[in-house]
């Protein structure tokens, strides 16, 4: 058996069936034995769609997504979409060609210490020295990706290895799967009696527990607890739009459990700025440098700290019956992650859509789409499509605060969920990184809908600029009034619509589902800052 069927067989029994690719010389090997395992090579226009796409394969699914892309540039190509998945904790195995074993140091085309790249930005990153040493390497780096805390690895297979006979007839036999930590009884009885004795307490989650694949054991959690455990996923942390005006009660919390969330700038590295003065903070994790970071940062506020699956540790504990101080608490945090009131609304701009009523005309469309699934990407305008709108299932730029893989995880969404309706929200600015992928939807089948929020400019930045130098001093944000994004889309095979108000907004919606084809809606956007709530109409119940 040729070592590039060794890896590809090694990957269907893993019950693998999609890989997102870009070609190359050196994988040309890998993509021959797909044919013969009846593995889908879902074939992109850049390295980095490949790795963002498998990245919103895992997030979607909760299974292994799986890029391959060639050597040296192509692998470089593909370093910050694997910084996302890190940041997202997705189980993501980036698959790379590389120059033969036998012609090292001789200066190979394309010769790259490629695992010296990727070894920072992974849980493992591998290079394997001979064919013996090929499904270990594979089915170590998959069972890696997938433990908790779960994030991507990078498996280099040099060009030599895939295309001799390796000597091995059958595929080695699988490696049994690793059983579960047990759960330390004494810690979850500590952390029960931190929250019985609680009367303000806070659950916080990873990632992780944001995945709609996870939301059954955090409902069941949630359940057994009898409060919310609010997963964090957004760079702007307690000011993420999607958790309302969360940020403004917290100080009043009096226990904060960090269930597999990172202490990290999100939290204001755990000072009393962001958390408040009073609250004591238990930390669940699974990796030994998180409880190390809390303890180091956080001192005598942190009461307890262990090595466990944060849900598991959750589950495992039975509640006392809430009091009516803790009851009343409840329905505060319920009503803080609900609010959106905005602390200061803006003017209507005339002949431009504000971003809160395009938000609101896409929920419309999206609460009567069937099985919905929203996609939300980075930048002022994805704040707004956080806070505003919502599906059953959602992929948002995430913690590494990269932008423009937006069409790139709809994509991979859609092949996911064929039934589903996906819509993707966008900037024009993040539009630009990645809009050719339409011409991989088409081709592959997959009509998702883009709808992009054209304000004409990075706003972001536009908005820093003149927050910290002034309007003299504004540099670099435009963006030219002349671009037809949505002809690119019907350009490519799919179809482009224009919208200038709600009603075209609407019409634009309907028409984009009717026509079965990938489509972009190029809305005409006032751009404003992202919305933050505000929670001071609400009492608290903190007595400061």
């Amino acid at each position: 058996m040729l070592g590039s069927e060794l890896i590809i067989r090694s990957l269907r029994r893993r019950g693998v069936t999609t890989i997102f690719s870009l070609s190359g010389n050196q994988i040309m090997p890998l993509y021959d034995a797909c044919i013969d395992a009846g593995i889908r090579i879902v074939h992109v226009r850049h390295e980095a769609a490949a790795v963002f796409m498998a990245d919103a394969w895992s997030q979607i699914t909760g299974e292994l997504g799986v890029a391959m892309v060639t050597a040296a540039p192509g692998l470089t190509n593909g370093l910050a979409p694997l910084y996302s998945a890190s940041q997202a904790e997705s189980p993501v195995l980036l698959i790379s060609g590389d120059s033969s074993v036998s012609e090292d140091g001789s200066g190979a085309f394309q010769e790259l210490d490629q695992v010296a790249i990727t070894r920072p930005l992974t849980k493992l990153s591998v290079r394997p020295q001979s064919a013996a040493e090929l499904c270990p390497a594979l089915e170590d780096a998959i069972t890696q990706a997938l433990a908790p805390r779960r994030g991507p690895v990078h498996v280099a297979l040099p060009f030599d290895l895939l295309t001799a006979e390796s000597g091995i007839a059958d595929l080695p036999q699988a490696p049994a799967d690793q059983p579960a930590v047990a759960l330390d009884a004494a810690y979850v009885d500590q952390l029960a009696e931190l929250l019985n004795a609680a009367r303000r307490p806070l659950v916080l989650a990873g990632p992780t527990s944001a995945r709609s694949h996870g939301r059954s054991a955090r409902a069941a959690a949630q359940a057994m607890l009898g409060l919310r455990i609010i997963p964090m996923e957004s760079p702007r942390g307690l000011k993420d739009p999607s958790l309302g005006a969360l940020a403004g009660i917290m100080p009043s919390a009096d226990l904060i459990v960090l269930a597999g969330k990172c202490l990290d700038f999100t939290l204001g590295f755990g000072g009393t700025g962001a958390l408040g003065d009073n609250a004591r903070l238990a930390v669940i994790d699974p990796d030994p440098a998180m409880l190390e970071r809390a303890g180091r940062l956080l001192g005598e506020r942190l009461v307890l700290a262990f090595q466990a699956d944060p849900v598991a540790a959750l589950a495992a504990i039975r509640a006392a019956r809430a009091s009516a101080e803790r009851l009343a608490w409840q329905e505060q945090v319920d009503d803080a992650l609900r609010s959106r009131t905005i602390k200061a609304p803006s003017a209507p701009v005339e002949g431009a859509l504000g971003p809160r009523a395009l938000c609101e005309t896409v929920q419309a469309f999206l609460a009567s789409a069937p099985h919905p699934i929203l996609i939300c990407d980075g930048g002022e305008f994805g704040q707004w499509a956080q806070a505003f709108c919502q599906a059953p299932v959602r992929i948002i730029n995430g913690m590494s605060g990269a932008i423009g893989a937006g069409v790139c995880y709809a994509i991979a969404a859609k092949i996911a969920r064929p039934k589903a309706t996906v819509v993707v929200m966008m900037g024009d600015g993040t539009a630009g990184f990645h809009l050719m992928e339409l011409d991989t939807a088409v081709r592959e089948g997959a009509a998702v809908i883009a709808v992009i929020g054209n304000d004409l400019r990075w706003n972001a930045e536009h908005l820093i600029q003149m927050r910290t130098y002034g309007p003299q001093r504004l540099i670099g944000c435009e963006l030219s009034p002349t671009a037809r994004y949505h002809d690119v889309a019907s350009a490519l095979g799919g179809a482009g619509f224009a919208a200038h108000d709600v009603d075209g907004l609407a019409n634009a919606l309907k028409g984009a589902a009717d026509s079965g084809l990938p489509a972009c809606i190029n809305v005409s956007l006032a751009g404003e800052a992202a919305p933050v709530f505000n929670a001071a109409s609400m009492a608290s119940t903190s007595g400061h």
